[in-house]
């Protein structure tokens, strides 16, 4: 799948979107760390570099989201496949 850079920022916005609904809290934060997924005092977090680009923060999310599982949530074709090749991209 081709993704042209500005619509990173939208695919950001609803991989964020889908972690709400999931229950996780999309926190960016300063650092020297990449990112991902964790669980901090039985709350679900997904912590980004705050200085990560869309690209970047887009595949963070993705994998993210593949590890809480979106296999039974509704999810638009396109998004379901941004976060099947990005999730594989780590």
């Amino acid at each position: 799948m081709k993704i042209k850079e500005k619509e990173f920022d939208a695919i950001v916005d609803q991989l964020r979107s889908i972690a709400d609904q999931l229950g996780a809290t999309v926190r960016f934060e300063k650092g020297d760390f990449k990112g991902g997924y964790c669980i901090l005092k039985s709350n679900k977090v997904i912590v980004i570099n705050k200085l990560a680009n869309s690209q970047r923060r887009a595949v963070i999310l993705a994998t993210a989201l593949r590890e809480l599982g979106v296999e039974d949530v509704y999810l638009p074709p396109k998004l379901r496949e941004v976060i099947q090749e990005m999730g594989d991209a780590t």
